[in-house]
């Protein structure tokens, strides 16, 4: 098959671009990703791809959005507010652990395309008419998509407690008693537990 010029139709759309280096990156990791690599993943000259995302940045930028918009905070008329978020992190940190290889962007990418900043205003519209003032609502979302990008970063790989099983009890007596009578959580349990907690540290008159 030849290749197709920058000229030609291709019926390519920013979506299927950014589809695709999200294939790649989850193939081979974000070093793999240029422009380049990407039109030949793509059958097209790299040029082509310009039409779409304007730059290397906008790209990744890109990538950020196409994880985290379609599962951003909903509308919270079914329930409370903090229900809405306690879906929506679990749901973020389900679908960060289901693409690892782009988790180190998503925590050093400011999400700041049109749509992402389409879908916090929505958020914070939503927020607003639960009770909590704009600037209260923010802090509350950087919190809890903070916390979760900190879960799956620092245990992608199964429980970290589980790591301390064999701690010496007499060098660290505390640590060992603690990991003795814990009970079984495993790590979607502790997630679930340290959500838990955070969320009801948010309630409005904690924020006041």
């Amino acid at each position: 098959m030849s290749r197709r010029t920058p000229g030609q139709r291709v019926g390519l759309t920013r979506e299927a671009v950014l589809r695709a280096a999200l294939a790649l990156a989850d193939r081979e990791g974000l070093k793999a990703l240029s422009m380049r690599r990407l039109g030949a993943e793509l059958d097209v000259e790299a040029m082509t791809l310009y039409h779409h995302v304007p730059s290397k940045d906008a790209l990744l930028d890109g990538l950020v959005e196409l994880l985290v918009a379609p599962i951003a905070p909903p509308a919270f008329e079914a329930g409370s507010w903090q229900e809405a978020l306690h879906a929506y992190a679990s749901e973020l940190r389900t679908t960060l652990l289901a693409h690892p290889n782009v988790i180190p962007l998503v925590a050093s990418r400011p999400a700041v395309t049109a749509q992402n900043l389409q879908v916090m205003e929505a958020a914070l519209e939503s927020m607003r008419a639960a009770g909590l003032q704009p600037a209260d609502a923010l802090d509350v979302l950087y919190a809890v998509t903070g916390f979760v990008l900190g879960h799956v970063v620092t245990s992608p790989d199964g429980d970290p407690v589980d790591q301390l099983d064999a701690l010496d009890p007499a060098e660290y007596p505390l640590l060992a008693e603690a990991v003795s009578k814990a009970s079984p959580r495993g790590t979607e349990a502790r997630f679930e537990f340290a959500l838990d907690a955070l969320l009801s540290g948010l309630e409005p008159n904690a924020l006041d």
